[in-house]
């Protein structure tokens, strides 16, 4: 008889390319061989196929068994591929009708006992299963990430007994329904502006970073709410639209195993330590894992005491936050993440940490505090569009607590709106816009344009600077709903370019 071809999924990158599985029973010494490049985990699931197949009430066929998982150029990693096999068995040996199985797709690891067990990256798989129009099989666990992208078709099984009855029509499986969109999602709670005593100008450009999506750098001494104000911006944040969330519980799935259905809309926000290594931040390993930069896709990443970080993790940062992508390279391939994260940075002046405040004396030499700030190289400043200097809160103002300002809620409303005319204008954020757009999109006023021309031949600005400059304008001219970029709009965006001098 002709060999069965079952269909599973592959996961490489975020993609999950189409794997057919093609298995041959012919006479001889019985022998179980799989072909088309396993790597060990895959080779080990003839034992557990073995076995859930005897202790699901099946017979394994006591033949030589050919199972070629095609096409053979893609590596294929990890027991997601067991259920496939097991079905490829069972149709090669007649233990299940072969009608109707080119209408599935199958993902899932199997245990001994036979039950179904999860994978990671079920939502590529989901997402590449809809487009080919079939079911897709899974275990579970995996049931509510299959099922984000709303209108494909998800059978959740327990053991591989409950999936041969439903394929043989004699226990039929529910179609998994996605949540009613009535339900509200779950809302990861964040300190609120209005909560943070003074920092009228940190906040003013806290807000213009969220209305953009611009990169941001604070220099501040110690304590004097950095920190604070980096997890206040969560809370200013839209909801992601469904194609970004779909792409960013793509990532954390292959990351983490796995996605938080009821907070899968949100921009998600990572602070690593400044210990970490460059793999861990940018991604990397034998088989390339996202990394921090690509877990922070859409959302926020937030780095504390940026010069205590190494210099080459920092340095990797360049390219991602120009092109808005990471490419990991190996012997055996390379493997693109998207990275269009937005970058929070919180420094201190010098390496004691009280340059410039009144209330504690500065012991660093000057010689120390140029090494201390040229840790940061000027073309990485060069790449953050705000830059702002946090003081330290007078007394007053940190007694009275009043009068702190917009609370989180009004500001997020003002950020929507500046992100919809955004939207609407270039379909993209103010920080994406590429630069053949910029004349189209950033019309200054001839007041703005003269404060402009003086600005770059007074500070020598890099053609870079000027086009950061010009989307930082275009921003604030945003968020007062003025189609026209006025000089007031050019002179804020000024106020905030390099204060560390490179």
């Amino acid at each position: 008889m002709n060999a069965p071809i079952i269909y599973t999924r592959a996961q490489v990158g975020i993609s999950a390319p189409q794997v057919t599985v093609e298995t041959h029973l012919t006479g001889g010494i019985p022998r179980f061989t799989i072909v088309g490049l396993p790597e060990t985990a895959v080779n080990e699931s003839k034992e557990r196929v073995r076995s859930a197949l005897m202790n699901s009430q099946f017979e394994f066929p006591r033949k030589r068994i050919t199972t070629n998982l095609a096409p053979a150029d893609i590596p294929k990693i990890g027991g997601r591929y067991d259920l496939a096999i097991a079905m490829g068995i069972l149709a090669a040996s007649q233990q299940v009708p072969l009608r109707g199985l080119a209408e599935y797709e199958f993902v899932a690891e199997l245990g001994l006992s036979g039950e179904l067990r999860p994978v990671s990256g079920i939502l590529s798989a989901a997402i590449a299963a809809s487009a080919k129009g079939r079911a897709l099989v899974v275990a579970p666990q995996n049931a509510a990430e299959a099922i984000l992208l709303g209108d494909n078709k998800v059978y959740v099984c327990e053991t591989l007994l409950e999936l041969c009855q439903h394929l043989e029509g004699k226990v039929l499986l529910n179609l998994h329904e996605p949540p009613s969109p009535t339900v509200k999602m779950t809302i990861q709670a964040s300190p609120d502006l209005a909560d943070v005593c003074g920092h009228y100008q940190p906040k003013r450009v806290l807000a213009i970073a969220a209305a953009g999506v611009h990169s941001l750098l604070m220099v501040g001494p110690p304590g004097t709410g950095k920190s604070l104000l980096s997890h206040c911006l969560p809370g200013l944040l839209p909801e992601l639209s469904q194609p970004e969330a779909l792409e960013v519980a793509a990532i954390h799935s292959l990351a983490y195993g796995g996605v938080n259905a009821s907070r899968w809309r949100q921009p998600p926000y990572c602070a690593p330590h400044h210990t970490s290594s460059s793999i861990a931040l940018v991604g990397g390993g034998k088989i390339p894992k996202p990394g921090l930069i690509s877990q922070a896709h859409c959302g926020v990443l937030f780095l504390d005491e940026l010069p205590e970080f190494r210099r080459d993790v920092l340095e990797a940062l360049r390219e991602p936050l120009e092109n808005g992508v990471i490419t990991i390279a190996r012997a055996a391939g390379h493997v693109s993440y998207p990275a269009r994260f937005q970058l929070i940075a919180a420094m201190n002046p010098c390496p004691c940490g009280y340059l410039g405040d009144h209330q504690h004396e500065c012991r660093c030499t000057p010689s120390s505090i140029e090494r201390y700030q040229n840790k940061i190289s000027g073309p990485l400043l060069d790449r953050i569009d705000l830059h702002v200097l946090v003081r330290p809160v007078p007394t007053s103002t940190l007694v009275q607590r009043e009068n702190n300002g917009p609370t989180s809620v009004e500001v997020r409303l003002q950020v929507e709106q500046a992100r919809a005319l955004q939207d609407g204008r270039q379909g993209c954020a103010n920080s994406a816009l590429e630069q053949n757009k910029l004349a189209d999109y950033c019309q200054l006023s001839s007041e703005a344009r003269e404060v402009l021309e003086g600005a770059i031949e007074k500070f020598g600005m890099s053609p870079r600077s000027y086009h950061r400059l010009l989307r930082v304008s275009r921003t604030i001219a945003d968020l007062e709903s003025q189609e026209l970029i006025a000089s007031q709009h050019v002179t804020e965006a000024l106020s905030y370019r390099n204060i560390l001098g490179h």
